[in-house]
């Protein structure tokens, strides 16, 4: 709501219809010709999947920019969006306890969410000792609020990671940004010891060649007792229904890639196109079987 009164007030057309029903929002899309779609990056590929689908020329849409937000998407994740729907992709954030959407936004220069510090008081601490941290190093952001005066909120734990960035912007503003959200204290997988989030798994995948921008990571243990991680991840159409070796190939690639720069060793499982069951809100990533 706090999108959709807002753009009203900036003298926008808002079409509102929520998450679900994609071959709807699709027709929408055609009959209505909207600039901005705003939405959670994992339902915008889901949508970019429905108008492939179709079978319609992203290029004959009249969207033009998408803003999104929600949860945490990769730099990679922009890239695909961008390419498949010929838009320009914005990371915007917000907290439901706060404002909703508005905490923090990106220009167009696309380095960092500008913190609207006239409403907001960003610090990044140590999760674990509480300790305030110095600008550019990571750690979960706490905001108080400023001008709040029903339920104001002091020094608000978001379990967001993220760092500050203090210095101008090249677009001229002047406000600190918040770097895009690496994750959440709460996403946090520590896997034989050894510390990653999904959107780095999901940062990897992006860019390898073949796969498409939908996976899940199982977590689980094994006869051993030990934790072990399995990333299912799905291929295109041409790779799928190729010879056995070029999937092997692919599925080794990701393994060495995920291994080289995050550290994990995984089984990678190379599934089918649209198997994996798709978002029609905040994408869930991780099925976490050590607790069952």
């Amino acid at each position: 709501l706090g999108a959709h009164y807002g753009a009203e007030r900036l003298g926008c057309t808002v079409i509102p219809m929520s998450g679900g029903q994609t071959e709807k929002q699709v027709q929408l899309i055609k009959d209505f010709q909207p600039d901005i779609i705003m939405v959670t990056p994992s339902y915008m590929l889901n949508i970019a999947d429905e108008i492939e689908r179709q079978g319609i020329d992203p290029h004959k849409l009249a969207l033009r920019l998408g803003i999104f937000g929600a949860e945490p998407w990769s730099e990679n994740m922009r890239v695909e969006i961008e390419a498949k729907l010929d838009i320009s992709a914005h990371d915007i954030y917000g907290l439901t306890e706060l404002i909703g959407p508005g905490v923090a936004a990106e220009c167009e220069c696309k380095h960092g969410q500008h913190f609207n510090e006239d409403y907001f008081y960003p610090e990044i601490i140590n999760p674990e000792t509480g300790e305030v941290l110095p600008d550019g190093e990571k750690g979960e952001l706490v905001i108080t609020s400023l001008q709040r005066e029903g339920s104001p909120l002091l020094r608000y734990r978001t379990r967001d990671i993220t760092y500050l960035m203090r210095e101008p912007c090249a677009c001229g503003r002047t406000t600190t940004r918040i770097h895009r959200l690496l994750g959440r204290t709460d996403d946090l997988m520590i896997i034989r010891g050894v510390n990653c989030f999904p959107s780095q798994i999901e940062n990897v995948l992006m860019r390898i060649e073949g796969t498409q921008p939908h996976y899940q990571i199982v977590i689980d243990r094994g006869a051993t007792h030990l934790d072990e991680i399995e990333i299912r991840v799905e291929v295109e159409d041409a790779v799928f229904s190729d010879v056995t070796s070029v999937l092997e190939r692919l599925r080794k690639r990701i393994h060495d890639e995920l291994k080289s720069e995050l550290g994990i060793s995984a089984h990678i499982k190379l599934v089918e196109p649209r198997s994996i069951a798709r978002s029609e809100g905040k994408a869930q990533r991780i099925i976490d079987r050590r607790s069952i």
